[in-house]
């Protein structure tokens, strides 16, 4: 806004304003009177520049975008820890320690004999499981494992995800129940990576379904979908808004399913090149797209998957010459999953 203000710019201006009587020569009486004079204007005019960008949501850097989200009472999404489900010879006391790599975990629930919920002690995804150490010594523990991540942990919301909230927040209005509020507050629950919500399913008044995808973009835990269940609408008093859900709304969370997506084609192979040598480098690219399918789930009525992107992105790896004949589940042609269905790779013949 202000880049033509520069110190040489400013100076000139100023001394265009001195009548020629005077001398205005580099090392003159006036020109070392107005020189610093510039100096302090063109830095004042740097400083302008960046509260013009810190002012307005778009330009602004992630301090400020908090401060300006609090007006719509937006705030970032704290880190959180995972949760994770552990597997012993026997039962345990709660609060007992354990470590995994680098990485300390602390029982914090029983789910049946032998079997508990672990907190991480740090915060951020952790996906390493693996057999457990204890850090306190336990009398007759002979096995301890760490099995399943239950409930992905997140780093604090970051600045671009902060922001695509607050747009969102102005072109829809949260209030009382309505779509925009479940999204809303859905969202913000921890490890949830998105949400489509259904009023009134098969015509039923006061009904609200919800379905989630996990942060990973891929199928939620039980435990997660029970976890949302309960903060939102707890089974055992439905309707009665103890949860986040208004009085009167009856609210079911289901979690997104999985469909199964089949690939064939016929690969040109360059020249000391084959399909074993290959394959994880293939399915690693499939993988890396339909994470990317997934991620926009939340948006969209279904996700296509396209066999002009399956085909460009396999012609990009080193290796493969030429492709053709390409077929998703058995069909030459675009797949369309259901609307609750995200995508997950099956088998690939090339």
């Amino acid at each position: 806004m202000f880049e033509n203000m520069t110190f040489e710019y400013l100076l000139q201006s100023m001394m265009d304003r001195v009548p020629n009587a005077f001398d205005k020569r580099e090392g003159s009486i006036m020109y070392n009177a107005l020189a610093p004079t510039a100096a302090e204007f063109a830095e004042a005019y740097i400083m302008l520049d960046l509260i013009n960008d810190e002012s307005y949501v778009d330009t602004c850097s992630y301090n400020s975008l908090i401060k300006l989200c609090k007006v719509r009472s937006i705030v970032p999404n704290p880190a959180t820890s995972t949760i994770a489900k552990g597997e012993f010879n026997i039962d345990i006391p709660i609060g007992s320690r354990f470590s995994l790599d680098s990485v300390n975990y602390v029982v914090i629930e029983k789910i049946t004999t032998g079997v508990y919920k672990l907190q991480c002690e740090d915060v951020g995804p952790i996906s390493l499981l693996g057999s457990l150490i204890p850090i306190d010594y336990i009398e007759g523990l002979e096995s301890a494992e760490l099995t399943e991540i239950l409930i992905n942990g997140e780093d604090e919301e970051d600045e671009d995800s902060l922001r695509k909230r607050y747009y969102d927040s102005l072109e829809s209005e949260a209030f009382g129940g309505n779509i925009a509020d479940y999204k809303e507050k859905v969202n913000k629950l921890q490890d949830v990576g998105g949400v489509k919500v259904y009023p009134t399913p098969g015509g039923v008044g006061g009904t609200t379904t919800l379905v989630i995808i996990n942060s990973n973009y891929s199928v939620p835990s039980e435990t997660l979908i029970n976890e949302v269940q309960e903060k939102i609408d707890p089974t055992q008093n439905q309707g009665n808004g103890l949860g986040i859900a208004p009085i009167g709304h009856i609210v079911t969370v289901n979690g997104v399913e999985a469909s199964t997506i089949d690939i064939s084609t016929t690969i040109t192979y360059q020249e000391g090149w084959n399909f074993e040598e290959l394959k994880p480098t293939l399915e690693q690219v499939i993988d890396d797209y339909f994470t990317e399918l997934n991620k926009t789930w939340a948006d969209l009525d279904n996700i296509i998957v396209r066999i002009s992107q399956i085909e460009t992105r396999l012609l990009n790896i080193e290796g493969v010459l030429d492709i053709e004949n390409t077929t998703i589940n058995g069909t030459a042609s675009n797949y369309t999953v259901s609307a609750d269905n995200i995508v997950k790779r099956g088998v690939i013949v090339a």
